[in-house]
Order: structure tokens, then C-alpha cells, then sequence
């Protein structure tokens, strides 16, 4: 089976970039094609890869400020050449399912979102504090990308969506239904025996939609021991707000957060997410989960029974959940049981069984899978 990988941009390293590791792994002779490329920005590792660059990559601090050039990502992934593959299968929150592909061609999307800014462009432009001249600019713009973002959907052969928030977007946005296939994540690497500490735990870009604001708002109120993990343009304003009980610990390396995970007493989750890798991994180690009962934590967080969840985006909210919790009795086991649901393992054989069969055209199936 003649396959090529697909992503969005190679100039950050997150999420996305963790699941097309693992799809490297599954198809290690595969290409990537991408807009751009930044090795600096990315694991050294990557370098190895065979990545396959847009005409963006030549465009004036493209990586640095690759928002700019907004108008270039759908004619990049429209200009690649994907002739000669059985299967394209696509890493997309935004721009890359657009790709063209031959008719003999399958296209399997992999998709983590639906573009969100383009979806929820309100909530967008109320986090991210655009100044007037670009609210007055940018509806247009989101008028016509959301075009694009429904012609494109159509060239894809087969949806398969990380959770199932992201599959009623796909069915809502493009009319199209996905298969639920949860993101690999590395449960062995939390496991632990060791018994829980008294303090709660973030781990966090701190950017405004994570709403680390909430949780530093709710442990001043509480007054329990919280300790902040990460690094971001907010950083300073939450931490000339926080109390004596708050401790940034600011960015650490991947063996210190899987330190600090194992000693906490519970995660907090108090943003939306798509799906959210960091709550699975705390709940790999035996430890629950407070979080914002939305997005992907309705899948990855079993309230009362792996954590708890609180319906709105407020500090009363967030500190009633975490009472709430300090009274229930969570077993840890249940919590590790739990969250091997959604090891790399798991994801590995669904999603490789599910792109097999599409690409001997079977219909492969259609809802949740696992």
C-alpha cells in the first residue's frame, strides 16, 4: 500500500505533532507533505523524516508568523502532487484535508477539529483581543475560509474524528459522518504505584482558552496547594493575581511533568479541548480529573467515577467541582483502568484496521470504535 501522510504546519510541537508521530510509526515509509517546515522548532528526530514542504516554505518569516499568510495555506495543499498512492491519509485541524487527490485515491482524514477559528469565530476574536481594524476585517475573511473549510470536506473519502464533540462538528459543518478514534497516549509512561500528594495540578500553555485564570481564581478561594506547569503570554498576569498557595513552576522537562503528575492529589482541566492528551495522562497514573464538562473531556473523564465534571466556565463552578471531589472516593485503579482506553496501542489497531479497509474498499464503519 503505496501511503502519504498529510499535516497542517510543521512549526510547533503539540498535540497534532504527537499523533503524526505515531502515524510515522504505523507507515515509516510514508512522506509527509506539510505547508511548512521548521527543524528548529520540532524534536531533532524529525529530521529523519522524508518532509515534503509547500512554495510557503520560501515565503519571508513564514514560521515565525505563519498566521499572516493565511490566504496561501489552501493553495499550497491544493498545489501537491499525490498522484501514485493508494491512501492519503490526513493529520488535519484545518487545511490539509483540502488536498487533491486522483479518483483512484483514498482519502482518509484523520481530523482534530474542524477549523475553530473559523467555526467559533466569536469566541476566537474575545480570547485572542484583536484590535478594531481586524474585527472589521476579518468577518469577511471567515465568511470565505468557511466556504473553502465545506468545499474542501468534500474530498475527503472517510472522516474519522478524535472524539465525539469532534464528530457532531463534522456532521453539523460538512454534513458528513466520522468514526470515533481516540488519540494515541502513552498511558505506561505515568503508571505508578506511589501514593498521591496533597496538592492539585496544571499543565498548561498559558494562553487565554485554557482558562488557567479560572483555576487560579478558585485556588485562591480554596486556599489548597496548586501548582502551575507551563509557559505563556499570560503567565505574568495570572501570577501577579495568584495567592501564597500558588506555585508556577513554569516549563520543565517531559520526565519532570510525569513527576509531578504522579505526585499530584487531582488534575485540573478547566478549559475546552478537542480532546485533551493531559487529563488521559493523569488519570494513567490513578489520579482524577477536575474538568470542564465539554469537548473531549466528556469522553475522557467519567464523572464521579475518574473525576468530576462542572458545567460552566466559572470559579464558583470550578470551586464547587473541587469540593465536590475532595468528598467522593475514588479508587486510583479505576482510574488507570480507565484511561487505557485511549493507549497508543488501542489507537494503533483501530485506526490501522479502519484505513486498511478503506483502502480495499470496504466501507469501514461509521460511529464509535473501541
Amino acid at each position: 500500500m503505496r501511503l502519504a501522510l498529510v499535516h497542517d504546519y510543521l512549526n510547533q510541537y503539540g498535540g497534532a505533532e504527537r499523533v503524526l508521530e505515531t502515524l510515522h510509526e504505523m507507515y515509516p515509509g510514508a512522506p509527509i507533505y506539510t505547508s511548512i517546515y521548521d527543524a528548529a522548532r520540532l524534536p531533532s528526530f524529525y529530521r529523519e523524516y522524508d518532509i515534503r514542504t509547500s512554495f510557503m516554505q520560501r515565503l519571508p518569516g513564514v514560521s515565525s508568523h505563519h498566521q499572516a499568510y493565511l490566504p496561501c495555506y489552501p493553495v499550497a495543499f491544493e498545489s501537491f502532487d499525490l498522484s501514485g498512492y493508494d491512501v492519503v491519509l490526513s493529520n488535519s485541524s484545518a487545511w490539509c484535508k483540502g488536498v487533491v487527490t486522483p479518483p483512484e485515491t483514498v482519502h482518509v482524514c484523520y481530523c482534530l477539529t474542524p477549523m475553530r477559528w473559523a467555526w467559533r469565530y466569536g469566541d476566537y476574536v474575545e480570547r485572542e483581543r484583536f484590535g478594531r481594524l481586524a474585527r472589521l476585517g476579518l468577518p469577511a475573511a471567515m465568511t470565505a475560509l468557511r466556504m473553502w473549510d465545506v468545499v474542501s470536506s468534500q474530498r475527503v473519502d472517510h472522516f474519522v474524528a478524535i472524539s465525539r464533540a469532534v464528530a457532531a462538528r463534522i456532521r453539523k459543518y460538512y454534513r458528513r459522518e466520522a468514526t470515533v478514534i481516540y488519540p494515541p497516549v502513552d498511558t505506561q509512561r505515568f503508571a505508578t504505584d506511589q501514593a498521591p500528594g496533597d496538592y492539585y495540578l496544571v499543565v498548561s500553555r498559558l494562553i487565554p482558552y485554557k482558562r488557567v485564570d479560572l483555576a487560579i481564581e478558585a485556588f485562591n478561594r480554596l486556599g489548597l496547594p496548586l501548582k502551575v506547569v507551563g509557559d505563556g503570554r499570560d503567565r505574568a498576569a495570572l501570577q501577579a493575581r495568584a495567592r501564597g498557595n500558588i506555585e508556577f513552576v513554569g516549563r520543565v522537562s517531559d520526565a519532570e511533568v510525569v513527576e509531578l503528575v504522579r505526585g499530584c492529589r487531582a488534575f485540573l482541566f478547566p478549559g475546552e479541548e478537542d480532546f485533551g492528551i493531559a487529563p488521559v495522562e493523569a488519570q494513567a497514573a490513578g489520579r482524577p480529573v477536575v474538568a470542564f464538562g465539554a469537548g473531549g473531556a466528556l469522553d475522557t473523564v467519567l464523572d464521579g467515577v475518574t473525576g468530576v465534571h462542572f458545567a460552566t466556565q466559572s470559579v464558583d463552578a470550578l470551586v464547587a467541582a473541587v469540593r465536590r471531589l475532595e468528598g467522593l472516593s475514588i479508587e486510583s485503579a479505576v482510574v488507570a483502568r480507565h484511561a487505557q482506553t485511549f493507549d497508543t496501542t488501542a489507537f494503533v489497531r483501530q485506526l490501522g484496521d479502519f484505513v486498511q479497509a478503506a483502502a480495499l474498499g470496504e466501507r469501514p464503519a461509521v460511529g464509535p470504535v473501541g
